[in-house]
Parts: structure tokens; C-alpha cells; sequence
């Protein structure tokens, strides 16, 4: 099969975890450990998030002057060439050594006018108590919103349009190659308005699920893996009722809802795809991606299904 498995940026850095690079690394293992029996005998397309991460550098950025400050596009670019080396040296040293790799930095093009730019939904950095939120936006005009009992920066989040590096992501592919793109939604850009096809970056990051999915699409993927830091989409998630999800229609998991900054996206992604494709889309754990693709954990979204059935 062709398997596209986007890593959710929780899963790469647990909530709550330091934003270390030896922690970082740990968990790029963990994922590695789980990507490379499924890279042996699949065709394996890896999208990662990084909303930790470019929150990170982003308070390093804040250390320069206002006009030093890296905006959020570069920002992407250079979390896609670090966490993508992380998967990619991880992933080289379980696989033979002649498996070949490439981590492609990809550009997406949003909608200049989305109205994502006018409600941030995305979060990006590490969390905070509400009285150190007020402080820095405060200090630095920057939104906040809950996550969970706890507070978080959120930027603009518009969706993608088209991934410009989508051919040698192709290429690669039907060349044997583990291809890691799209990292962290892909780098934000725009055809800037009353000019001649010139692209620029804009202050933004894209919902990684959202771009993995339309990577799923555009490379015709049999299953993509959405892999978080939960072990199935849950209703009732953090009460005594919750019930994990198995198998489900799109129909049959839209009518429930989920938080719009966590779960919400990766739902709604997996139905689009599943509606659209007639493929399967799943959302796991990260540890759990070999037991996945076999179809025994996680939550299975497919449109060939009706109603839907839980797990144990």
C-alpha cells in the first residue's frame, strides 16, 4: 500500500514535556520504531506537525528587535529541515541502508482572504498559566486561547490550496524513496496581489491535518494515518462515560463534536479524505501505527462502513 502517516505534534513532544531537543529526539525514536516495520513493506509518505516547535522559536525570535524577528514562514521552513532530519536519521538507522530517504522542504499556498486569518485557531508553543498569557500578550500583542485548563498562543491557521512540491513528492515515491514533506502544514505562501506569479510567505501556519490530507490525496494514498498522542477519537474524552471509537462512517462520527483545536480538525480531515477517496483515514496513538494499518487499533473512518462500532 501507500501510506501517508502525519505525526501529530503532541506526538512528537507530549503536553506538558520540556521542549528539549533530547526530548524531542526520544519521541522521533518512538515514531521511527513504529514507521519502519510498516516502510518495510509499504510505500510510506511521513508529514509531522510542529506547533511546539515553531512556538519555540518563535520566543527566541522575540529576543530581537521587532523588525529582526523571523516571521512564521521561515520559521516553518526551518522546523521542517529539523524535526524531517529527526524522523529521517531515526528512520535511516532501523531501515537497510539502501532504502533511500528525502525530506523536502514544501510550500503550500493558502488563500490570501481566508478567514482563517481573522480567528487564529492554530496553537503554537509551549502552554501557560492565565496570568503569564495576559503578561506576554501584553508585552507582545500575541493571541491566546485555552488548551485545556491551561493557555496557549494561537496564529492564523488557513487552509491549503495546493502543494507546490507535490511532483518529486510523487517521483520520489515511485523511486523506492520514504519521502518526509509537508512538515508542519508546509510553509504558508501566497501569490501576492497585482503581481506577475510571485510568491510570498505569509504570517501563518497551516493545520498539518488538513495539508496531510491533501498530500494523501494528491498522491492517491490506500490509507492515511493521522497519529496523535490519544489512542482513538474519543466521546466523552476525561469523563467516567468516555468510549474509544473503532470503526465509523463519516456521517456516523460527524454528528458528534470534538474541540476545534485538537481533535476537531483531525475528524473532520478524515472524513474529507475517506468521503473523497473512498480510502480509509485513521487517527491513533503513535506507538500504535503497525496495529493500525492491520485495522485493529485507533479509530477507522470509511465511507464503505455504516453506523459505527467501539473498542472494548
Amino acid at each position: 500500500m501507500r501510506i501517508v502517516i502525519a505525526l501529530g505534534g503532541n506526538a512528537l513532544l507530549k503536553r506538558g514535556e520540556p521542549m528539549t531537543a533530547d526530548v524531542q529526539q526520544q519521541n522521533v525514536l518512538v515514531a521511527a520504531k513504529a514507521i519502519a516495520p510498516i516502510a518495510t513493506d509499504h510505500q510510506v509518505v511521513v508529514s509531522h506537525g510542529n506547533g511546539p516547535q515553531v512556538g519555540l522559536l518563535a520566543l527566541q525570535g522575540a529576543a530581537y528587535k521587532a523588525d529582526e524577528a523571523y516571521p512564521l514562514d521561515i520559521l516553518g521552513a526551518e522546523t521542517e529541515g529539523m524535526i524531517g532530519y529527526m524522523i529521517e536519521r531515526e528512520l535511516g538507522n532501523l531501515l537497510p541502508f539502501e532504502v533511500p530517504f528525502a525530506t523536502l522542504l514544501t510550500m503550500v499556498e493558502v488563500d490570501g482572504n481566508d478567514p482563517g486569518f481573522s480567528n487564529p485557531t492554530k496553537f503554537v508553543g509551549p502552554v501557560y498559566d492565565k496570568a503569564e498569557a495576559d503578561q506576554i500578550k501584553a508585552e507582545k500583542g500575541w493571541v491566546f486561547k485555552p488548551d485545556g485548563p491551561k493557555w496557549r498562543r494561537v496564529v492564523p491557521s488557513p487552509q491549503p490550496k495546493r502543494i507546490f512540491e507535490i511532483r518529486p513528492v510523487r517521483w520520489l515515491l515511485d523511486h523506492g524513496a520514504v519521502v518526509i514533506c509537508a512538515g508542519g502544514g508546509g510553509i504558508p505562501t501566497v501569490y501576492a496581489p497585482d503581481q506577475d506569479r510571485k510568491l510570498i510567505g505569509v504570517e501563518a501556519v497551516i493545520d498539518k491535518d488538513w495539508c496531510s490530507e491533501l498530500l494523501a490525496r494528491e498522491v492517491e494514498a490506500d490509507l492515511f494515518i493521522m497519529a496523535t498522542d490519544a489512542e482513538a477519537v474519543f466521546i466523552g474524552w476525561g469523563t467516567p462515560e468516555a468510549k474509544a471509537i473503532h470503526i465509523a462512517s463519516p456521517e456516523a462520527i460527524s454528528a458528534y463534536e470534538f474541540p476545534a483545536g485538537s481533535m476537531g480538525p483531525k475528524v473532520e480531515a478524515a472524513c474529507h479524505f475517506a468521503r473523497s477517496t473512498g480510502r480509509t483515514a485513521a487517527i491513533g496513538a503513535l506507538a500504535d501505527i503497525p496495529a493500525i494499518v492491520r485495522g485493529e487499533k485507533g479509530t477507522l473512518v470509511r465511507s464503505d462502513f455504516e453506523g459505527i462500532t467501539w473498542h472494548r
